[in-house]
């Protein structure tokens, strides 16, 4: 096989990841983008993504091809499978939506057919999980008929100066010829260039430590935090005088949610104690950066009570729902379990978020989006997630003399708030 503009290449599955690769590849290729949901693919054909990953121009200027009818796969020469990859109640790989694709996938497979995994996984899961079922379903046989390669994704949604292109990208295939085949598919669209890993598992590794080591940083100040609050002093205080070192790493403390960073350090835990080792450095931070919505929630509640106001049947405000500010994305967000843990207690809760569809928020949580936020008085207002659309809002005209304001991101003016992170 080689790279020509008639390369025929399918991407399965146009979420966060998905649809900018499909894009970037069809400058070049033949490309068409697969997807289960009709209503995406029909929002895309209008010009409109939801992730905001695309504007409506390169949605109507592409050559990209949307697809629904997986017969259309037939010819296929590189699959790229981009589906998610949860956990689930117990914090357990969730392979369903992968291991689904991967079946729909061998349907078409043909000889010298490439297949290449996005999803994020732990080392060893394409050959292991992915590779059997490719085999079995297809008829063909691994490394000999067909081969597969790895290239972990790194976009980060809402995030307008790292896109795409402009993230190395890591790249790895089941024989040397194919791995710097599969290199040279993704040198073409990535401007900032590729890093080739030694095999499949290692790329897998690679991927799934990035998260992890963002997760235990965070989860160091969260604890932080945690004490600093105890012991009556403003972490970002700390942070400030300690950050003047040169070598010190400045994380913050926050909620940590989302697709990557809150479950992909569940993988490599799974994978390690299926081993037969127990990580606790891991599993240590994931424990603690957990805890901090209940900290938050109980936080506040006590903030409330020392102003003399009765937590139960009061109204609080949290500001933003999604994982992350200036993004739509509410998959896995803390903000959740900060609003059921202030209802449990017997609060009034209103969400106000401007970036949060407001049908998927009611689908899948069972309350609905507040519109004016000045309309109600409030006992208590959270600032949940960072939006752009929050540095507009006038903390004087939600401020009365009771309400009790925290701030979890350290960006309200200090004048007004009784606790942050």
């Amino acid at each position: 096989m080689k790279l020509s503009p008639d390369l025929k290449i399918s991407v399965i599955g146009l979420g966060y990841v998905g649809l900018p690769l499909a894009l970037a590849l069809a400058e070049k290729y033949q490309v068409q983008g697969f997807d289960i949901n009709k209503k995406r693919l029909n929002a895309l054909r209008s010009g409109f993504d939801e992730t905001n990953q695309a504007d409506t121009n390169e949605l109507k200027e592409t050559a990209l091809k949307l697809i629904e009818d997986e017969h259309f796969l037939e010819g296929t020469e590189i699959f790229i499978v981009t589906v998610p990859t949860p956990v689930d109640e117990y914090k357990k790989p969730d392979l369903e939506p992968l291991l689904s694709a991967t079946g729909l996938v061998a349907q078409y497979l043909k000889r010298n057919s490439i297949v290449i995994y996005e999803s994020t996984v732990y080392p060893g899961c394409t050959e292991e999980d992915c590779v059997p079922v490719l085999e079995k379903e297809s008829g063909l046989v691994f490394n000999s008929d067909f081969y597969c390669g790895y290239s972990p994704e790194r976009i980060s949604p809402g995030d307008s100066s790292r896109t795409l292109k402009k993230i190395v990208k890591v790249t790895s295939g089941s024989t040397p010829e194919i791995a710097a085949l599969i290199d040279q598919l993704y040198a073409s669209i990535i401007t900032a260039g590729t890093f080739k890993a030694s095999s499949i598992k290692v790329a897998e590794a690679a991927k799934a430590i990035e998260n992890a080591q963002r997760d235990v940083n965070i989860s160091f100040v969260n604890e932080l935090s945690l004490i600093f609050d105890k012991i009556g002093i403003d972490t970002n205080d700390v942070l400030e005088a300690a950050a003047t070192k040169w070598n010190f790493l400045k994380f913050t403390p926050g909620l940590v949610g989302g697709h990557c960073i809150g479950v992909d350090p569940y993988y490599l835990a799974y994978k390690a104690e299926s081993l037969g080792y127990h990580p606790e450095v891991i599993l240590s931070g994931r424990r603690v950066n957990d805890y901090m919505a209940s900290f938050v929630a109980s936080k506040v509640v006590k903030l409330m009570i020392a102003k003399g106001s009765s937590v139960k049947d009061s109204r609080a405000l949290i500001l933003g729902v999604t994982f992350k500010e200036n993004c739509p994305d509410i998959r896995n967000s803390k903000v959740i379990d900060i609003h059921k843990e202030l209802v449990q207690f017997g609060m009034q809760v209103d969400v106000h978020d401007p970036q949060a569809n407001c049908e998927e928020i009611r689908s899948q949580y069972g309350f609905s989006l507040a519109e004016d936020i000045y309309a109600r008085n409030y006992e208590a207002v959270i600032l949940a997630v960072s939006h752009k659309e929050f540095e507009e809002i006038d903390f004087e005209r939600l401020k009365k003399p009771s309400t009790v304001i925290f701030d979890t991101k350290a960006v309200i003016d200090r004048r007004w708030v009784d606790g942050r992170l």
